[in-house]
Formats: structure tokens, sequence, C-alpha cells
């Protein structure tokens, strides 16, 4: 089985940073475009952030870049999403994203992703 797990939230105050971790298991995530999106509550899940395998490219969503860093590390964690000046808005349930190959056309739409972790929540208070 494969498994995507998110670690790295909770509360913290506006301004405040939050690091995100993406762990992998049952299948080498190393040639997979993958990325971050959140889903607040009563709203659509949105997209956050993205990179491809190599880690050559990264995506952003307007709302958060100049604010979030998406990296990879293949070794071991595929990705991490770095939050900086942590907004109220920033709230939802964030969720880790994997493809099926390396690159993709469309970064921004869940439907690209075969694989996904269950969320973990990030709460900013203003």
């Amino acid at each position: 089985q494969v498994h995507l797990v998110e670690s790295g939230g909770g509360l913290v105050q506006a301004g405040g940073s939050l690091r995100l971790s993406c762990a992998a298991s049952g299948r080498a995530f190393s040639t997979s475009a993958m990325a971050w999106f959140r889903q607040a509550p009563g709203k659509e899940r949105e997209f956050v952030a993205a990179i491809p395998w190599s880690g050559s490219s990264t995506y952003y969503a307007a709302s958060v870049k100049g604010r979030f860093t998406i990296s990879r590390d293949n070794t071991k964690i595929p990705v991490y999403l770095q939050m900086n000046s942590l907004k109220p808005e920033d709230t939802a349930v964030y969720y880790c994203a994997a493809a099926l190959t390396p690159y993709l056309i469309d970064y921004t739409t869940t439907g690209q992703y075969a694989y996904w972790g269950l969320g973990t929540q990030v709460t900013v208070s203003s």
C-alpha cells in the first residue's frame, strides 16, 4: 500500500512560521511530481505549491507566493512546505499529493495527483 503522511501542522500566531513535511511509504516518490493543497472549512480544496521530480522549478498559488517555499529531498521525505508570514486566511487542512509522472502540464488541479495524505491542520490566530 502507498501512504503519504503529513506532519508539522499546529497553532501559530499571525506572522509566525511552520514547516510541513510529507513522508512516504510503500512506493518511491523520487520520480513523482509532488504538491501541497489546502482546504478550509466550507471551501473547496485549493492548490498551494508544487514541484516536479527534478526540483528544478516550483509553482505557487498567488496567495502564498513570496511567503511559502516548497522543496524536496529525494533520499527520504519527499517534500516540505516552509510557511512564513502566516495569515489567519492560511488556516486550513494541508494535504500532500503525489503524481504518477515526473512532470505535469497543470500542477494546480487535484485530478492530476494519484496519491493523497490525510492532511495536517494549520491554524493561524490573529
